[in-house]
């Protein structure tokens, strides 16, 4: 009988704020995940560029506090 590694059930990393996806490489800001791809975006992007405007939306969240009940 082969045994399964018990970290295979779990998910790696964690889900970006801006591309909600789940990443293993980010940084930390308050208390949400920014990917390393999307920072790398976010900072090649022209306040001009119309991706700019959502990526600003999305980072809006970061400021939004979770209740916990």
């Amino acid at each position: 009988m082969e045994k399964v590694s018990s970290t295979a059930n779990h998910s790696v990393g964690e889900i970006c704020i801006v591309c909600e996806q789940r990443k293993e490489k980010g940084i930390r800001i308050y208390t949400q995940f920014l990917c390393l791809d999307c920072e790398k975006e976010i900072i090649q992007t022209e306040t001009d560029d119309p991706k700019y405007r959502f990526y600003l939306q999305q980072l809006k969240k970061i400021t939004n506090r979770e209740i916990y009940s």
